[in-house]
């Protein structure tokens, strides 16, 4: 039996059943680093707002500081997770 021209299109490379593969076993990847980065570029710009704000002394430490630890948390948390991701990456 031939395999018709249709069939022979729809044919996966390899290159390409490895991309599908990869994508099934680590859903949205990319996705997630691109939150990562975003996050931790937020969290970056918003600890050196506070960060100006406590040097200036237009604003009271006792309500600076608090978000300044946070805009940091975010910043190592988005590190951590991209890391994590970047292990389990080259793990496999």
């Amino acid at each position: 039996m031939t395999r018709s021209p249709d069939r022979q299109k729809n044919k996966l490379t390899k290159e390409k059943y490895a991309r599908l593969k990869a994508e099934a076993e680590a859903p949205y990847k990319g996705l997630r680093k691109f939150f990562y980065i975003a996050f931790g570029a937020s969290g970056f710009v918003g600890g050196m707002v506070f960060l100006a704000q406590l040097a200036a002394g237009s604003a009271p430490v006792s309500e600076t500081l608090p978000n300044l630890a946070l805009q940091i948390g975010v910043v190592a948390l988005m590190v951590f997770l991209f890391r994590w991701e970047q292990k389990a990456e080259n793990k496999k």
